[in-house]
């Protein structure tokens, strides 16, 4: 049997799978599916939507620190740990059913490395994304932090309560960080544990400075000190790293201008010379 074969037969059995999901929904999933598709676009889509085939075949196994790593980089697209577990089975079996017409074209051994590499480099491409993202969100929040914390101080000073001041910083400020204070806020005034909702916190917000913050609120919870200055002194900490972040990055970009230069401007300028020259002498 040829790949273009078993690559047909594989669409058709995944079209299958996807019309019997949309044939056994409710109604009512099929509604709140149909209004979210315009804001999460094609891609997100046919990422639930394999995600579904997948569970609907079975695949379960998740490793232990997955779910972590799913909270890291933001819950996105509201997947979890047996959605991205299905994610990574769908993504192997596709890459192995792209690899099949593929290995047609290489020669002798390397269509089986290509049929055995295929579906490993699949399984993992789902976690190099949760990996892409956290460090995104990480970037992001690193970068934010300093204002949070200097609002929060604020706040905090003022007289409000802490949950109350989480609350004030993440409606008043916009960025990753405000949005999971005014998230962790909103858990605790339902009833949620306040360490509970800080953990989470914590575990959402992939930077150092968010697990000292919440250090310093359950130190200060627990001895009745007072949080200002030590919200004050995180905050002069965050812009002392921020700044040395920033050293760092212009000291990596010095060489790579410098290649720049040597590369494209050097040659440039030495064929405009010659150019010159070599007119001079023509006339």
């Amino acid at each position: 049997m040829s790949g273009a074969v078993l690559l047909a037969a594989a669409a058709g059995a995944c079209l299958a799978a996807a019309i019997a999901d949309v044939l056994t929904d409710p109604p009512r999933r099929r509604r709140q599916a149909h209004a979210t598709a315009p804001r999460i676009g094609h891609l997100a889509g046919m990422t639930v939507l394999l995600a579904r085939i997948a569970r609907r075949a079975g695949v379960r196994a998740a490793p232990r620190d997955l779910e972590a790593r799913i909270a890291a980089a933001g819950t996105p697209l509201g997947l979890g740990v047996g959605d991205v577990v299905a994610l990574k089975g769908a993504a192997a079996a596709g890459a192995l059913l792209l690899a099949f017409p593929l290995s047609g074209m290489l020669p002798g051994r390397l269509a089986v490395v290509a049929l055995l590499a295929a579906p490993a480099a699949g399984l993992f491409v789902p976690d190099l994304v949760l990996a892409r993202r956290a460090r995104a969100r990480g970037d992001r929040i690193a970068h934010e932090l300093a204002d949070v914390l200097d609002l929060l101080r604020v706040a905090v000073a003022a007289g409000l309560p802490v949950s109350r001041a989480l609350g004030e910083v993440g409606r008043r400020m916009r960025g990753v960080l405000a949005g999971e204070l005014a998230a962790a806020a909103a858990r605790i005034e339902l009833g949620a544990p306040r360490d509970a909702a800080l953990g989470e916190l914590v575990a959402r917000c992939p930077a150092a400075g968010v697990a000292t913050l919440t250090a310093a609120i359950a130190r200060s919870d627990r001895h009745g000190s007072p949080l200002a200055p030590a919200l004050e002194a995180l905050a002069a900490e965050a812009r002392a790293e921020q700044a040395r972040r920033l050293r760092d990055a212009a000291a990596r970009a010095a060489p790579k201008i410098q290649l720049v230069v040597a590369l494209i401007l050097v040659p440039a300028v030495m064929l405009l010379i010659g150019a010159v020259l070599v007119r001079g002498l023509a006339s």
